[in-house]
């Protein structure tokens, strides 16, 4: 009988109805409206590609991929190592605690729902829980092969950054869907650039990101959490 459990958990996770709260979050995208750098879906574009680049590809999937591995070979001092290190290395305080509280209901959701000693020991260790991290880990323990985790993680990325958009903008859900589809080649080419990527060479570098991640946290009015 084929075992679908992994194609399952793939979906699972990358629905918008898990709860790990990414609606809650806009990753400063509401910063870029805000200043006016962001105000058709042509920008909107550009400025996703610009965190699948600079942000998501050559730190968030290192991470994951890491993790990922040192799960399958059940080494939890490596897994935590991965966390530990993409938490070092995310400058934005906005991201890293949006990604930390993510990260720490996805475990808590997965040890209340399946069995796996591997969880356990790795929250006994008190980690930041970065969500790649712990997607890299949960997609491990089902089975779910490397690079389709790393897709799951880049789709569920844009389709949040796409729905806090429709909040933002003007975007209808057309302009949504043909937003994604522009955005499909880009996750491809993080993803692929991401293999040949090393956990201790992870060098994030999105800098007008990380300056409107800055401005949104102490922004007077917002309608997205920091």
């Amino acid at each position: 009988m084929t075992d679908d459990r992994p194609a399952l958990t793939a979906f699972q996770l990358a629905d918008s109805f898990l709860p790990v709260g990414g609606y809650s979050s806009s990753y400063a995208l509401e910063q870029f409206v805000q200043t006016d750098r962001v105000e058709s879906a042509t920008d909107l574009v550009e400025v996703l590609t610009a965190y699948l680049r600079g942000q998501v590809g050559p730190a968030e999937l290192v991470a994951l991929r890491a993790a990922h591995r040192a799960t399958e070979a059940g080494d939890v001092d490596a897994l935590v190592r991965a966390d530990r290190r993409l938490h070092a290395v995310t400058l934005p305080a906005e991201f890293r605690e949006s990604a930390t509280r993510s990260g720490a209901r996805l475990c808590d959701l997965r040890r209340q729902t399946t069995e796996g000693e591997l969880l356990q020991a790795y929250a006994s260790r008190e980690p930041p829980q970065q969500y790649p991290a712990v997607l890299g880990a949960v997609t491990a323990v089902d089975g779910v092969p490397e690079r389709q985790a790393c897709l799951v993680h880049t789709y569920s990325f844009c389709s949040d950054m796409l729905g806090a958009a429709q909040r933002l903008l003007s975007l209808g859900h057309t302009d949504a869907q043909a937003a994604l589809e522009e955005l499909k080649p880009v996750v491809s080419e993080a993803v692929t650039e991401s293999a040949d990527l090393r956990l201790e060479s992870m060098a994030p570098f999105a800098p007008l990101v990380e300056i409107q991640a800055a401005a949104h946290e102490r922004a007077d009015r917002r309608l997205f959490v920091s």
